[in-house]
């Protein structure tokens, strides 16, 4: 109609004041205007009316898809103690902060009737929101349509927040709760599974990846949760296998639960693969939102910085008698930690999984430090293949984002053994070994009391371009223990003569000073001025600039 009113009017001559314009418009109208049928412009002339019929529409559509697969199916859900996929967003998220993206497509198969089964989201909630005021993108995945099972269009939702992620450096959260791939859409879903998994690798070390497992997770969809960061998963309603209780018993003829095959509590103690176990959606949700304070928002982003009153120099005389008078009595590392971080607000990566060395994030004058520490309460903090796994991993990723590293070092050696021996202990301990030399960011230790062997040289020592190698008076740093060492070096003596000797060489050894004597030690430090050295240290080491030799990529031992 706009057009037919520019053609005619061109050239006229408009009285623009009263109703003399009205008249002559009306008259030209009349004989020279073509306007289309009433039914077509009655509405245009009633803005207000279109425009209120559309917001309605717009209205049923949304609500349609936020039922996701309609009431009985989130009743089911509550019923087994799980939220839905909006309600984790709501929990996870800042309160208002959510911006949800694609929230109307639909699935495009058509085989199997699944033209006739068709739900707004297709089984994913996808966007961004803040947590604790930080930008972070998300997918919720929803049982309640398809079991959560992706299809084609599910994955290239969860594509594009990656994708964004990826572009404006924004860490990556997923909430899986999926019956897997969808069988209707056939390899069109294994080909989902693959570009999500391909984002993975691209977006490892470029932005942080979490995955929260709040349901099943089973077959090829355990791979893109295996390849993120860190692993959450919620006690008797997750698990992940690749492949179910049925088809072990069929090939292996093995009778195993859900719960024991590939539940939160094996994923967190024997098998590594998830870092923490919570007791409810909730609980896990809550935690997520804690943990992400520590992390930084990519790898072009500085670590994130939170107001504390804790003093950086305060001082703790309690560490002063923190080492038993036994060299072979334990004590508890944590107690160091807690009271070098700020508020004692420690948050710990696999807890329950090779607990002979702690791995985890504190503060110190607010900013985010990655600490590894022996732990003297468990195998009296030997490094094991499990061990050196953990801690290498993690060193890796705090060198990918930045994140300084703070080691406490209480090892009296490698594990030895058969068992750890034809298990690749070489191998797997050539990890931790790689990975802190590998690293560029700024690494601290602190030697408390044993240093021995291999081990010493591998947590953090001066010789792999360690900053700062502090070392408690209590500190021993030898080759091995004082009578074991007597005994190989002096062979055939009696008794009385190994105990003189070893005492020679506890006097000579058991201390810090030889090594300090040859500068792999920077300084013996008093105990309780710890926290203060570690604060300033790090204030030190703000504007280090090292880099490796420029490569592909390295190789490490895997």
């Amino acid at each position: 109609m706009v057009a037919h009113l520019d053609s005619a009017c061109a050239g006229m001559t408009i009285v623009r004041f009263g109703s003399v314009r009205k008249s002559r418009f009306r008259k030209f109208a009349s004989s020279h205007l073509r306007f289309p049928p009433a039914h077509l412009w009655k509405g245009a002339l009633h803005p207000e009316k279109r425009m209120s019929s559309t917001i309605e529409e717009l209205e049923r559509k949304r609500a349609a898809a936020r039922a996701g697969g309609g009431q009985k199916r989130i009743d089911a859900q509550h019923a087994k103690g799980k939220l839905t996929a909006r309600e984790r967003v709501e929990v996870l998220l800042d309160e208002g902060s959510f911006e949800e993206l694609d929230m109307f497509v639909e699935h495009n198969c058509v085989d199997f009737g699944m033209q006739d089964q068709v739900f707004p989201g297709d089984g994913v909630v996808t966007g961004s929101g803040t947590i604790n005021g930080r930008l972070v993108f998300l997918f919720s995945q929803d049982f309640t349509v398809f079991g959560g099972s992706l299809s084609e269009r599910h994955a290239q939702k969860i594509c594009k927040v990656m994708d964004m992620a990826m572009k404006v450096g924004a860490p990556v959260i997923g909430l899986n709760d999926s019956g897997g791939a969808r069988i209707q859409e056939g390899v069109a879903s294994l080909g989902g599974y693959a570009e999500v998994f391909q984002r993975n690798v691209l977006a490892s070390g470029v932005v942080p990846q979490i995955s929260v497992i709040m349901g099943p997770c089973a077959g090829g969809a355990v791979y893109s949760p295996a390849m993120t960061d860190f692993i959450f998963m919620v006690k008797d309603s997750s698990y992940m296998f690749v492949t179910g209780p049925d088809v072990v018993k069929t090939v292996t003829n093995e009778v195993v639960t859900q719960e024991a095959l590939g539940g939160a509590v094996t994923h967190t103690t024997k098998t590594s693969v998830a870092d923490n176990a919570f007791d409810d959606d909730i609980e896990a949700l809550l935690a997520v939102r804690d943990f992400v304070d520590y992390l930084p928002e990519s790898n072009r982003s500085p670590v994130p910085e939170r107001p504390t009153d804790d003093p950086w120099d305060r001082l703790e005389p309690s560490l002063d008698t923190l080492i038993p008078p036994s060299a072979n009595q334990p004590y508890d590392m944590h107690e160091l930690i807690r009271k070098v971080v700020d508020e004692g607000e420690f948050f710990e990566i696999q807890p329950g999984h090779a607990a002979n060395i702690i791995c985890g994030f504190g503060r110190i004058e607010g900013k985010s430090v990655g600490f590894v520490a022996n732990q003297p309460m468990v195998l009296a903090g030997v490094l094991d293949i499990n061990s050196s796994k953990k801690a290498a991993r993690f060193v890796r990723f705090c060198d990918a984002f930045d994140i300084p590293i703070v080691t406490l070092v209480d090892v009296p050696g490698f594990l030895p053994g058969t068992s750890q021996e034809h298990n690749g202990i070489i191998k797997h301990g050539a990890k931790l070994l790689f990975a802190y030399a590998e690293a560029t960011v700024p690494k601290i230790t602190v030697i408390t009391r044993k240093a021995y062997g291999g081990a010493y040289d591998v947590m953090a020592s001066k010789h792999l371009r360690g900053d700062l190698n502090y070392a408690w008076p209590t500190a021993e740093i030898a080759v091995m223990g004082a009578k074991g060492a007597v005994e190989i070096i002096f062979r055939g003596l009696n008794e009385e003569g190994i105990a003189e000797k070893t005492r020679e060489y506890e006097a000579r050894f058991a201390n810090p000073f030889v090594a300090a004597a040859k500068g792999f030690i920077d300084e013996v430090i008093q105990p309780h001025s710890t926290r203060r050295r570690i604060a300033l240290g790090l204030r030190k080491l703000r504007g280090k600039s090292l880099e490796n030799p420029w490569k592909k990529h390295d190789n490490i031992p895997l």
